[in-house]
């Protein structure tokens, strides 16, 4: 294991990128952890004008230490360039110990802000928890459940070169107890927003501001960046691109009401999602809402969220839809860009999808790089009326909340999450009652004498009365009186382990340590050794029937478990496309595989040496009807570091090039060393050619004076050797591959 040493000198447990992270390494000691650092951390900007390999950027952050490029990146060098905007990956597997790996993937893919999505029914507890109480669902929140999390990440941030955001939420009636927690463990970010509990946790309103009002506070001591709920509206609505002007109005209430708590605007951010998803004209409709919520906020944050509102199971369909959102995002602003799982549509958000998300924005920011400079959004026209009438009914609908009341009573109007455009109404929004809901009647009045000695604490506290009592004076904070609070002295935290003793992480981990060693594996796609994977089909036959029988087909493959997780009519009679997923019931046992052996390649100057020596010739060209070029000429030209640049003296015949012609050529220019490309494979026509340029060099008497080489994205070495060649490659070969094998096989033969 990777190790570092501490400033007393003591070594300390360190990743290394190819080893596995080690959960119970993480684990260990951790009542003694503290957090490095509390407070958000934005990426470092690049100066526009930036040159990352052959390009220049004008909306990129400082490079990763370590990091895995997109997949077209070795086409540009193998560059990785970062998106000026922090980008969010939100994970849900459920246990902690599988989430941490999973935090690990998204930060080497380019994720600097980890949003853990906790459990629901955590809304409703009075109080903090602690283990993970069996039925609960999602993931509980707990400081073990934290302090493991941010230990992980600061590993992990060392590893990327990176700092990197960690991210819960304060909502429920133990919203302040919960900001507490976080402010000590180091947590960087949370949701909060009073209005999410109201409407959709159903607290009592009253209770809801006041607990929120001490939660801002607490989290605006730690310099926590709070995002709000306000976007629930239109994932909510019947019909949510109607609830645009609501949408202004909740944000401007969290804006105005977090700023009245102490939080500071550039720690307030905006989640804002585009209403509509295609076949509706989307960005018609979601681009003059950006650009009127951008209007009214410019002071404020921007975390934009993908829309997950018409997520279905087609993965497809909701990358596309992802990669409009991004579109928008980079079309007006965004200082976080959230993903989500392209497969939350299935309710199993599984741990590469995670990374496809991640990757969805990252390529679209980048692909998307100064996009303004090139186009602008019109000030006039549609834009521009669209966005006015979103303003006006916005601050027709607060005139109106004002005129009735005041929020509370709006609220009991149910005024909120009605899917009329206002001022239309379709009484169908979200009803609650100022004496009603979870916690109603809590709130109690603070004596004259209430004090709470702690540095950090929302409304009246007698401090002067404490000081009289305590004949102590305060020098910099409340707490002072104390010793300090938990929020400043650590070690005056009361770390309590798990409680559970039927479902708690060690268990777990015992359950699954034969899938965590380097040894046995299974497909995992949530959680260590679960087994699970997917089988894509298209099966000739309607939907329903393709249900059934995609079934059958995983049964017969031996899975366990089996459910449909995709289906799609590619034609009602024709057939449908359909996934299915199962359980494998077997692992395989990593030392019985036979793998082999990685020979590296020559070095340059070597394999040019020989070549100069030899004077080697190559006669190469793409066989039988197939019109491909490209992958031929990458091998042998000098301008994709081809073959040509060691010296060979490379004749290309083109393509479509019969066999014959092909020998009749290496025979005239007396060329040692004959390459073949054929991908078009109808038929078995690649083995059939391969087949053909061996025994044509054998009726020709040249077999024993050339080296045979077939190329092509079907073509396997041992396919090619068991047609009589000395060598296949397939996708990906390089030059140099191609260079090295031959050198190799002209001295051995020597």
């Amino acid at each position: 294991m990777g190790e570092i040493k501490n400033k007393n000198n003591r070594k300390q447990y360190s990743l290394k990128s190819d080893e596995k992270i080690d959960v119970l390494k993480i684990l260990k000691d951790l009542d003694k952890y503290k957090p490095r650092r509390k407070g958000w951390t934005w990426r470092k900007k690049l100066p526009k004008g930036t040159k990352i390999g052959q390009f220049i950027y004008g909306q990129v952050s400082e490079d990763l230490k370590n990091s895995q490029p997109l997949p077209a990146a070795h086409y540009f060098g193998n560059i990785d360039p970062q998106p000026d905007c922090i980008i969010t990956s939100e994970i849900a597997s459920g246990r902690f110990e599988d989430d941490i790996r999973r935090f690990r993937m998204a930060a080497y893919h380019g994720a600097d802000h980890i949003m853990v999505i906790r459990t629901a029914g955590q809304s409703h507890f009075d109080g903090l928890i602690e283990g993970t109480p069996e039925g609960v669902g999602g993931v509980p929140i707990t400081r073990k459940q934290v302090r493991a999390s941010r230990k992980a990440l600061d590993l992990i941030e060392d590893e990327v070169g990176r700092p990197i955001n960690f991210h819960s939420y304060v909502s429920g009636v133990a919203g302040p107890e919960i900001a507490v927690l976080f402010n000590e463990e180091g947590v960087n970010g949370a949701h909060q927003d009073p209005q999410y509990n109201i409407l959709y946790r159903g607290i009592n309103m009253y209770r809801s501001f006041v607990d929120a009002a001490e939660a801002k506070k607490i989290m605006a001591d730690a310099k926590m960046l709070q995002i709000d709920g306000a976007h629930n509206a239109n994932a909510t609505a019947k019909q949510a691109w109607k609830v645009m002007p609501e949408l202004l109005v909740q944000h401007s209430i969290n804006c105005a009401f977090s700023i009245k708590a102490g939080m500071p605007k550039n720690l307030i951010a905006l989640s804002t999602v585009p209403p509509t998803s295609a076949p509706a004209p989307c960005i018609k409709i979601d681009l003059p809402y950006a650009v009127a919520l951008r209007d009214f906020f410019e002071d404020f944050i921007f975390r934009a969220q993908m829309n997950t509102r018409y997520m279905e199971s087609c993965t497809r369909e909701v990358t596309v839809s992802h990669t409009l959102n991004s579109l928008i995002s980079r079309l007006t602003s965004a200082h976080l860009q959230s993903t989500i799982t392209p497969d939350e549509g299935r309710n199993v958000p599984w741990h590469y999808n995670s990374i496809h998300g991640v990757n969805t924005a990252k390529q679209t920011l980048i692909a998307l790089d100064s996009i303004k400079e090139l186009v602008e959004i019109k000030n006039e026209g549609i834009l521009k009326e669209k966005v006015r009438e979103i303003k006006e009914r916005a601050i027709l609908f607060l005139e109106e909340i004002l005129k009735v009341g005041g929020y509370f009573e709006a609220v009991e109007q149910g005024f909120f999450v009605d899917s009329g455009c206002y001022p239309e109404r379709a009484n169908d929004g979200i009803i609650r009652y100022k004496d009603g809901g979870v916690a109603a009647g809590t709130i109690i009045k603070r004596d004259k004498d209430y004090f709470a000695p702690v540095c950090c604490h929302f409304g009246y506290n007698n401090l002067s009365l404490a000081q009289e009592i305590t004949g102590k004076r305060v020098n910099n904070k409340v707490c002072d009186l104390i010793d300090g609070c938990t929020l400043c002295v650590h070690e005056k935290i009361s770390y309590i382990d798990e409680l559970d003793e039927v479902d708690n992480v060690n268990i777990r981990l015992s359950k699954s340590e034969e899938y965590r060693t380097e040894n046995r594996i299974k497909p995992e796609v949530q959680w260590a050794g679960d087994g699970v994977i997917v089988l894509a089909m298209f099966l000739p036959v309607d939907e329903r029937t393709s249900h059934f029988a995609s079934l059958e087909i995983a049964r017969k493959f031996g899975l366990k478990e089996t459910e449909v997780v995709h289906k799609q009519i590619m034609h009602p009679a024709e057939g449908t496309y359909v996934e299915v997923k199962g359980m494998v019931p077997f692992s395989i046992d990593l030392e019985e595989i036979e793998m082999p052996e990685i020979i590296p390649n020559l070095e340059p100057e070597y394999i040019e040496s020989i070549v100069r020596e030899k004077d080697l010739k190559v006669v190469a060209a793409t066989v039988g009807e197939d019109e491909h070029s490209v992958g031929m000429r990458e091998i042998i030209d000098i301008k994709h570091g081809g073959i040509e640049k060691f010296g060979f003296k490379c004749y290309y015949l083109g393509t479509s090039v019969s066999i014959d012609k092909v020998i009749d050529a290496a025979i005239e220019v007396d060329a040692k060393i004959i390459l073949i490309s054929t991908i078009i494979t109808h038929g078995e026509i690649h083995r059939i050619n391969i087949r053909r340029l061996n025994q044509l060099a054998v009726e020709k008497g040249i077999r024993d004076k050339v080296i045979l080489i077939a190329g092509g994205t079907q073509i396997k070495d041992q396919m090619a050797k068991e047609e009589g060649l000395d060598a296949g490659f397939g996708r990906g070969t390089k030059g140099i591959d191609v260079a090295s094998f031959i050198i190799r096989k002209l001295i051995k033969d020597k």
